[in-house]
This record gives structure tokens, sequence and C-alpha cells, in this order.
């Protein structure tokens, strides 16, 4: 599995599996971001398409110009999903990624990959049987989110919790394109073979996390799909189960979301992460098939 396969990953799970970040520390002088933002719109339905990053440090100052007016306008804001309380959350994890009986983890693994995985585990501060009750995914997952954290990556900072909270303060309506239960049910529906390349890829790429998310940022802030593309997205060819769960079939299956949306008058932010949004089978390239066009908003 490549390094690009673990950011995908990552991705998803940083926004599931980080309620209880530290404390955000108070932003530094912001520095001005202007991600990418699509509209797709008919006579009497606009809705617009942002591409998020789930966790950010402080101090990247994005919702302003364009996106801010896209949302002003808008009369709901939908999120892949709408988190929902520490306890659910945990709750849902606990059910997907947890067993009880069989071989441990550790047992699991290729005998070439155990002493790099156990390495990872006592580094993080953990016992080495620390995880052997948890199914690869949810090690990788746990694994993954630490370097990120302690950089400063908080979901507090992120477009989606700022969004949320701009939406409630305005009383515009949230609701999620997906359930909590989904995001989680994609993990843990991959295969034994990819969650443990899963897992050993985020071992054997831990020095590096720091690096390739500040490579995603940069180039988010930047508005460069085609780069976040490259990062994000071009080696889960590899993988096609993978490629297959987490991007083409939701993104296919947003974009049906979209085209249904358009009989109804009316206008609507959708908030998704950035990878979804670029790339050949992003969810543009998927609504194009259905005949309907995205166009980039220059800002």
């Amino acid at each position: 599995m490549k390094t690009i396969m673990k950011a995908a990953l990552t991705s998803l799970a940083l926004m599931l599996a980080l309620p209880a970040c530290a404390q955000s520390k108070p932003a530094p002088n912001p520095n001005d971001a202007d991600p990418a933002l699509w509209v797709v719109k008919d006579a009497d339905t606009t809705i617009y398409l942002f591409g998020t990053i789930h966790v950010l440090k402080p101090g990247l100052s994005w919702f302003d110009e364009a996106v801010k007016t896209a949302f002003d306008k808008s009369d709901q804001l939908m999120l892949e999903m709408v988190q929902p309380d520490q306890a659910t959350m945990q709750q849902i994890v606990l059910k997907n990624g947890i067993i009880t009986s069989g071989p441990t983890l550790t047992e699991q693994l290729p005998a070439d990959k155990r002493g790099a995985y156990l390495k990872a585990v006592t580094d993080a501060g953990l016992p080495p049987q620390a995880f052997d009750r948890m199914k690869p995914w949810l090690a990788g997952v746990t694994l993954s989110i630490a370097p990120i954290q302690k950089l400063g990556y908080d979901p507090k900072n992120g477009p989606e919790t700022v969004l949320a909270d701009a939406a409630k303060a305005a009383n515009k309506p949230v609701a999620g394109l997906e359930t909590a239960e989904q995001q989680i049910g994609y993990f843990n529906g991959l295969s034994q073979k990819a969650q443990i390349d899963f897992l050993t890829s985020t071992v054997e790429d831990l020095p590096k996390a720091g690096e390739e998310m500040a490579e995603m940022v940069d180039e988010w802030a930047k508005g460069d799909p085609d780069a976040l593309a490259k990062t994000m997205n071009d080696s889960l060819k590899d993988s096609p189960e993978v490629a297959k769960t987490l991007l083409t079939d939701r993104n296919a299956r947003w974009a049906t979301w979209i085209k249904e949306r358009m009989a109804k008058p009316g206008t609507v932010f959708i908030a998704v992460g950035a990878g979804h949004l670029a790339g050949n089978d992003s969810v543009q390239a998927q609504l194009a098939k259905q005949g309907i066009k995205a166009e980039r908003i220059a800002y």
C-alpha cells in the first residue's frame, strides 16, 4: 500500500476519531488561504461544492471572500456527516473496531512487520499489547492520529466545525450525506489484507506524517486540486478496493444526491473532503457523467 492510501484513509479517520483533541491554541496572525470552490446551478437551484481538510492548525484565514459569500447565500449546509456526540461515536467505533477473541493484532501481522509495529506502539507511550484486541483499521487510525495531534492539527480548526458553528449561528439547517455508522463501516468493510496494509503503511510513514499533512494543507490553501489529487488519490490505483470504497462509490452517490437535489429550488453549500473534488473520479467528474457541469469559481 502506498503513502497516498494512508493519507486518504487517515483524512477520513481524523474527522471521525478526534472529537477530544487538545484545546486549540490562540491563532497567530492569519495566513490567507484560498481553497477551491465550485458551483452547480440552474434557473432556481444553486449548489456550491467546497473541499475541506478535516483538521487544520490555527491561523489559516479561509472562511472569507468567495467561500463566505457562497455560504452566506446558502439556505442549508451539507457535510459528509454530522458529528455525533463523543459517547455515541465511541460506541460506534468500539462496536465495529474491537474483537474479543481470536489471534491478537500482533499475531495477525506478517512476522517481518511486527517489530516496527510494536516500536510504534511503545513510542506512543503505550504498552506493546495496547491494541491487541483492535481490528487493524482501528489500530492504524489510532496510530496515525498521534503525530498529527502533536503538531497542532485539530478538528476544531477544520472547516466542518467552523462551517457547522456558522450555520448554527445563522439558523441554517445542517445535514449529512452519510451517517457516522456508514463512515466507520467503510473501514470495517475493508478486507483483512487492506486493513493490514493500512496499518503497516501507517507505521512505516509515521516519521513523515507531519511533512505529508503540511503538503496537503499547502495544496488545499493554494486552491490547487490537481496537485492535491496527485498527493491524495493517484496511488489509490494500486489498491482498487480502497479506491472504490473510499472515493469512487461515495463520489458517485454524492453526485446522484446533487442531481436529485437540483430538482428542488434553493441554495445549498456542500463541504466534503478535498480529495473527493480532485482527480479523475471526483464528484465533478461523476456529475459530468450525468450531464451536469460544475464550474470553478474564480476568486
